[in-house]
């Protein structure tokens, strides 16, 4: 499947991902199989995570979306109509920067898994295909041609190309906060492994 981004260029032979249980659907954040670990709280998806950092301010709203067993819940929840007026001001500036944020600490708690995706992805472009979003991914016209600006596909693509292994350093984002606490480092460790104190 090929993928034209917004300037126009076309980009052929794709690692296209739409539905979690496709070849790609691993990198997807509706994808329920990667559940991730940051300042010592759970978080079912890197959807939930994402979403959970609109409110930096309400820890308890933040413990509410990363406890959501699905991340479309989770997703729903972050957008309650009675809460997105509370999203932080700056959310369209920094919304990008803590999607790569997020995206690394599931490479980091997921490294043989997700290394092993990005390796069937050779160095094909990777585009996330959208019923409606054109922006995170590209929606498929009747030309059989995905368009829009893929910006989740990008990240991974950059995700793709880290060293291993990463230390994931939180962004500089002013009250960068989970459920109370500024985010910390994390390194490559996987989930099982942030669970246990590191060794001396």
């Amino acid at each position: 499947m090929n993928w034209e981004n917004h300037d126009g260029a076309v980009a052929v032979n794709c690692a296209v991902f739409f539905k979690v249980k496709e070849a790609f659907g691993g990198l997807s954040n509706m994808s329920n199989d990667y559940p991730l670990m940051v300042n010592g709280v759970k978080a079912g998806s890197s959807e939930a995570l994402y979403q959970a950092c609109r409110y930096p301010h309400r820890p308890e709203w933040q413990a509410e979306i990363m406890r959501a067993n699905l991340p479309m819940i989770a997703k729903r929840i972050a957008r309650k109509k009675e809460w997105i007026a509370e999203t932080r001001s700056d959310w369209e500036e920094i919304r990008a920067s803590v999607m790569r944020w997020a995206l690394q600490v599931k490479l980091a708690q997921h490294p043989r898994r997700m290394r092993a995706i990005f390796e069937k992805s050779r160095r094909m472009p990777i585009v996330e295909r959208s019923s409606k979003d054109s922006f995170w991914g590209a929606i498929l016209g009747d030309d059989g041609v995905l368009r829009g600006e893929n910006r989740l596909g990008m990240l991974l693509m950059e995700l793709r190309n880290m060293a291993s292994p990463i230390r994931v350093i939180p962004p500089a984002i002013a009250e960068f906060k989970i459920c109370g606490d500024f985010v910390s480092e994390i390194r490559e460790r996987s989930l099982a492994q942030q669970m246990m104190p590191f060794s001396a």
